[in-house]
């Protein structure tokens, strides 16, 4: 059987669907690309916003396209929510955000029967009790590994399905996570991106209720000549004493994503988030002075319901005075079964795209200063692709380097920052 996939959304996703081709490669099966005569596209969901809903839509009929021929199988957040719409694009086989053994060998089970019958299995994702350990690894073709700790979310912000599509926390336990890491650097690997739904929740489900740093010294101590990258934290978790024990992990990169969504008190209370401004800026102010030069990203929400041009105001004067080395900008977009559909002063589409636009300049200049700080500075670079006549990858801290001599993929170099030009920012290997 020759497949294909895609995959929208989150990392989570794509170690997901990673999991699934290493199953049916396993199995012997044949991984492809779409539009070389697939027997089996897969596709697996994003349902976050409304876009990620069309988004998701599209990939389905793109892939009916190219290959009209083959199975369509979809999986994800979106089929979880709403199988029937799934169904409506005409898919063949169904299935949920959990469970990806046996989605794999529902593919098989419906291959073999000819795709007589349309197969569609959605659980209660409230009802997963164990976390699904899946096999560890990357994409075909990629350069880093991620090792999945955690799944589902019982925070329920107001503007967000997850939670009704992940169910809630479940975590790995400690001991495997080590395993995994093991065999990952084994492997060959030289960078691990630890991931999960929501992995500042890691442990809660466990005995003794474990805390995220002690998955991650496992991992580090398991792996210590590996690179670890953490996934998006929430701001509350970062406490100072976390941050403290965090520096204390040699192999850790020196960037952390914050899911921060607004830089205004009020925004963040309408939206169910359990922090403040002032606890996200002391986390910021913890993380620079113990990771020297450090990439601090953020997630960012605008024209949330409620908020006023004095809230939006307060937002864009809190980033820039922390200054991110990169944003991730977003309008508000209504999503059928949270609260913020149903709040009051909505704010209009035009009003949301303005201010998304007004956040994404200052991003820009943000991310632009920051580049501009470290040339001069030796940073770690992992090569991961070669682009023209560049080999490319990315420091610790998240820059991408481009490097024109020197540098092989897969392979980890101390690179000097010479400067900026032609929109990227190119390095030297300096040698010993």
């Amino acid at each position: 059987m020759k497949f294909c996939s895609t995959t929208l959304g989150c990392k989570v996703n794509q170690v997901e669907t990673q999991a699934i081709e290493s199953i049916l490669v396993s199995r012997g099966h044949i991984l492809a690309l779409a539009g070389e005569g697939c027997d089996v596209c897969i596709i697996n969901t994003c349902a976050v916003t409304a876009e990620s809903v069309r988004k998701s839509r599209q990939a389905v009929r793109k892939m009916k396209k190219l290959e009209p021929d083959a199975l369509i199988a979809v999986c994800g957040c979106l089929s979880q929510l709403d199988a029937q719409a799934v169904e409506a694009l005409e898919a063949d086989l169904v299935g949920g955000s959990g469970d990806r053994s046996r989605f794999a060998f529902e593919i098989e089970s419906t291959i073999a029967a000819s795709r007589e019958t349309k197969s569609v299995y959605i659980d209660n994702p409230f009802e997963r009790v164990d976390f699904e350990q899946l096999p560890g690894g990357r994409g075909f073709g990629r350069t880093r590994a991620f090792l999945k700790i955690q799944d589902g979310c019982e925070n329920f912000c107001a503007y967000c399905v997850i939670p009704f599509a992940r169910g809630k926390v479940r975590s790995l336990p400690i001991e495997h996570a080590g395993a995994q890491a093991k065999e990952l650097a084994e492997q060959g690997f030289l960078e691990i991106v630890i991931t999960g739904i929501e992995i500042s929740s890691y442990g809660k489900d466990l005995p003794d209720n474990p805390p995220l740093i002690s998955i991650i010294r496992e991992i580090s101590g398991a792996a210590p000549h590996v690179r670890l990258r953490l996934g998006s934290l929430d701001p509350g978790a970062l406490t100072s004493e976390f941050c403290r024990d965090l520096s204390g992990i040699s192999n850790m990169c020196n960037h952390f994503h914050l899911s921060l969504q607004s830089g205004c008190d009020e925004t963040l209370n309408r939206m169910g988030r359990k922090y403040d401004i002032k606890a996200v800026r002391n986390s910021i102010n913890s993380l620079r002075q113990l990771f020297p030069d450090c990439g601090i990203s953020a997630d960012l929400i605008v024209g949330f319901p409620g908020e006023t041009e004095a809230e939006f105001e307060q937002t864009l004067n809190f980033i820039n005075s922390v200054s991110f080395s990169k944003m991730h900008v977003f309008p508000f977009s209504p999503r059928p079964g949270t609260r913020a559909v149903d709040m009051p002063n909505q704010v209009k589409k035009e009003i949301r795209r303005e201010r998304a636009y007004i956040i994404g300049r200052a991003a820009e200049a943000m991310e632009l200063d920051f580049i501009k700080r470290q040339v001069g500075k030796c940073v770690s670079v992992l090569i991961e692709q070669k682009r023209g006549d560049y080999w490319v990858g990315h420091a610790g801290n998240y820059i991408e380097v481009a490097l024109k001599h020197g540098g092989e993929k897969n392979n980890v170099y101390s690179v000097q920052i010479t400067g900026i030009s032609a929109g990227m920012t190119k390095g030297e290997i300096m040698y010993s």
